[in-house]
């Protein structure tokens, strides 16, 4: 099985904007960071196939690691499983609250700003809901690190080193690997002092700065799953009593998207949540009632992971199939795409709703249509793909969460929809 570059994120190519500057002040009793947005997957309506492909295999990849912390850091088995995808080829390598703008890269990562050490220097990373740690390139760091910026323990007076090494390993040979350290993280105006930082002395390939222009990611999952196994950003929050409520919230859009901490921002939802339990405090891991394509309910109780580090929608296949069954005129498109991958008809995209604590909420056509096959061809790609026979679970990704604002509650283990305004 081949499974490339990096494991948290997909990626693509060069950004189009640059990152929102942080709003510094309480909104909501809470910290907004803004996420800022790349260049799209679809060019000119047509779809980026490789990039397609490559992120379905660096989802795998991301999935794979965390499992296996999963298993180290408790001594049990996960909550989750994968089988095997088939082989893929010619894939190229105060209390306070607040938000933060993002910047959305291409629909498929979603990164804004933090400061670093003492005295602060800024870097940019993702925000993944998928995976449980930070870390940057540091100062030994050589492979794939050029054209990002480093961090620098030394220059920092509240760094400590923890004497403890970390690597990720990748199916292409790749790794990230480097030194673990201590340090102060702030993000708006919430600051996390001894906070688990990784400084990578090498870069998996699919992190270089051409093809993955932030700097670092920082995770958002439960300790369980951390590389580390130490408090991820959010928890050490909670943990130093920096939040007003132990929340964070998202919207992920072509526009205004951000990542808020310490509650929800009002002003960006209408109406109330409905709310999914947290199943295993490993990742955000909920049940999803149904699945329903033009209001027929297709498929009853899966269960999911709501994951803003990946792009697409990934189901086993048994359900992945029977869901395209229903929808008239779509298609296998394991040869023209990759395996998992199917078609619909690009003049009748049909909608397809997720139901989760008993409210059915849409996936903008818009949104599921990925672009056609090839120029004037009849068919699209679809953004809900088949991650293999023996998955356990589905991911739900951007294609989903672009539909909704999605509140992550630590205090009560849940998960949270509403509808964006």
């Amino acid at each position: 099985m081949l499974t490339i570059a990096f494991v948290f994120l997909t990626m693509q190519l060069a950004v189009t904007a640059s990152p929102s500057p942080v709003d510094r002040r309480s909104s909501e009793e809470g910290i907004r960071i803004g996420l800022t947005k790349r260049q799209d997957l679809v060019n000119h309506g047509l779809a980026d196939i490789q990039a397609l492909v490559q992120s379905l295999l660096n989802t795998r990849s991301k999935y794979e690691n965390t499992i296996e912390a999963y298993r180290r850091n408790t001594g049990k088995e996960p909550p989750i499983s994968l089988g095997g995808l088939p082989m893929i080829d010619n894939v190229h390598p105060k209390r306070a609250t607040g938000a933060d703008p993002l910047i959305n890269d291409g629909d498929v990562l979603w990164h804004g700003t933090i400061s670093v050490g003492t005295p602060p220097v800024d870097y940019t990373v993702d925000f993944d809901t998928g995976s449980s740690d930070l870390f940057l390139p540091g100062p030994d760091c050589t492979d794939n690190c050029q054209g990002h910026k480093v961090y620098k323990p030394a220059s920092s007076s509240t760094s400590t080193n923890r004497k403890k090494t970390f690597k990720l390993s990748y199916g292409d040979g790749s790794t990230v690997s480097g030194q673990q350290y201590l340090d102060t993280v702030t993000v708006g105006n919430l600051t996390a002092t001894s906070q688990a930082v990784g400084a990578a002395s090498t870069y998996s390939d699919g992190l270089n700065s051409a093809d993955y222009p932030p700097d670092g990611l920082l995770g958002m999952g439960y300790q369980s799953i951390s590389q580390y196994n130490s408090p991820p950003f959010i928890q050490t929050l909670i943990g130093q009593k920096k939040l007003t409520q132990p929340v964070f919230g998202f919207k992920l859009a072509d526009s205004g998207s951000e990542l808020f901490m310490g509650g929800v921002n009002t002003k960006l939802y209408t109406g109330n949540f409905t709310y999914a339990p947290v199943t295993t405090q490993a990742y955000w891991q909920v049940n999803m009632d149904s699945v329903m394509v033009n209001n027929a309910s297709m498929i009853k109780t899966l269960s999911t992971i709501i994951d803003t580090g990946t792009t697409l929608i990934v189901g086993d296949a048994d359900n992945v199939k029977t869901l395209f069954s229903k929808i008239p005129g779509s298609k296998d498109a394991s040869t023209t795409v990759g395996p998992g991958f199917y078609t619909v008809p690009c003049k009748s995209v049909p909608t397809v709703k997720f139901s989760f604590g008993g409210k059915a909420y849409a996936i903008s056509p818009d949104v599921l249509n990925l672009g056609r096959v090839k120029a004037k061809s009849p068919d699209c790609v679809a953004g809900i793909v088949s991650g293999g026979s023996d998955q356990s679970f589905w991911i739900i990704g951007d294609v989903f969460l672009r539909n909704v604002y999605t509140s992550f509650d630590l205090g009560k283990n849940r998960v949270g929809f509403a509808t964006l305004k």
